[in-house]
């Protein structure tokens, strides 16, 4: 018999937890108690023997079923500028000497203070700006023309930095972990921090770069804005004007492409694409006086999902005094008074978790018991 080996003992852990497979129960019977069970429960056991075998097995691959896929809580990707930047790496690209520096600054400087960029709402958190091509005279005198003297706490430069892989790494690691907040990373100029091997790219290379700094915003649940250079070539897909190969656009979670007609123009295009975000084309004016670029229009309005009466119910039941509900999904139901099932809210709710935290302020966690779902509410304070 194939499994006869496995008939010696029964596991006495939960198999496969670190795969989110389904949990099995603990059990000190013996394997005679389960061969005088009907077929079915035998089968069972081996498909657990089956299972542990696999999970031994390096070379396992794991799954996850789509009942199991809506079963679990994943964390969404929040957003920086809402609707223009969200967690993850992010490259700015264009040609030097255009204005990416300015416009790089002033998104550091409204994350940093929460104001709103153009019609954008924004997300407050600290802010590190590697300016890796300026020096702090020229950055003192460009932020002051940009926004005169009202300082922030939360807005920090350096100028210099360790390369990817050189120390950055920790570098970065070792500010986000003083400053707790820490909402953004801009890294100006991607040219300035990344190894180089040799005169020659290739797509592994590029995408190895982005995955590096990508892995430390999704750990850290932050964005870090990567500025970069185009060529000077057109191309049919204006994306592919990004200096190097297509890896580095590959591995991003979004890019900005910013372009001039003529390099003495005041006006710039800066294209948008993203995984989170729409597409979208929106037209620059610069002012000349304070530095700033001030939106004109936008090609493509943005889509926004329609309003979920549900959640503004759940948003409805938690207030800065009783800023946490807890309870089982049935509890739940009878509260919202909706005509739904409890297990089909459950799913519902670990589907828009992310909505919740991003437009509601409310962390949602959902831990399954032997009794049920176990659901707690919290409203973070802004």
């Amino acid at each position: 018999m194939i499994f006869e080996d496995e008939k010696m003992a029964v596991p006495a852990q939960s198999v496969g937890a670190d795969w989110e497979q389904p949990t099995y129960n603990n059990t000190n019977e013996s394997i005679t108690n389960y061969e005088e069970e009907n077929n079915a429960d035998e089968e069972d056991f081996y498909e657990m023997c089956r299972r542990k075998m696999w999970l031994d097995d390096p070379n396992y691959l794991p799954t996850v079923s789509l009942n199991e896929l809506y079963d679990n809580v994943y964390q969404s990707r929040l957003s920086i500028i809402d609707g223009l930047l969200y967690t993850g790496a992010y490259i700015l690209a264009g040609a030097p000497k255009i204005g990416k520096s300015f416009l790089v600054a002033q998104i550091a400087y409204h994350v940093s203070t929460g104001k709103k960029l153009w019609d954008y709402d924004v997300k407050q958190g600290s802010v590190l700006y590697l300016a890796l091509e300026d020096d702090y005279r020229r950055l003192q005198e460009r932020m002051s023309r940009m926004f005169g003297i009202d300082a922030t706490g939360d807005l920090f430069f350096s100028i210099t930095a360790n390369q990817i892989g050189k120390g950055l790494n920790d570098q970065l690691e070792g500010f986000i972990y003083e400053k707790k907040n820490t909402k953004l990373i801009i890294i100006d100029t991607l040219q300035k921090v990344r190894e180089i091997e040799s005169d020659t790219y290739s797509y592994a290379g590029d995408y190895e770069i982005i995955s590096k700094l990508k892995e430390i915003a999704d750990k850290h649940c932050i964005c870090i804005l990567i500025v970069h250079h185009t060529r000077k070539q057109p191309s049919v897909d204006s994306f592919e004007m990004i200096s190097g190969t297509t890896g580095l656009l590959g591995c991003a979670d979004g890019a900005f492409l910013m372009q001039k007609e003529k390099r003495t123009d005041r006006t710039a295009t800066l294209e948008i694409v993203g995984r989170d975000q729409p597409d979208q084309r929106l037209y620059l004016s610069k002012d000349q006086e304070h530095l700033i670029w001030n939106l004109e229009h936008k090609e493509l309005e943005l889509w926004k999902e329609p309003p979920d009466k549900m959640l503004e119910k759940i948003a409805g039941l938690l207030t800065q005094e009783n800023p946490v509900w807890q309870g089982s999904a049935t509890e739940l139901v009878e509260i919202l008074d909706e005509d739904i099932k409890p297990n089909f809210l459950s799913k519902k709710l670990n589907v828009k978790a992310g909505r919740l935290l991003d437009e509601f302020n409310i962390r949602y966690e959902n831990n399954r018991t032997k009794t049920g779902s176990n659901i707690t509410l919290t409203l973070i304070k802004s």
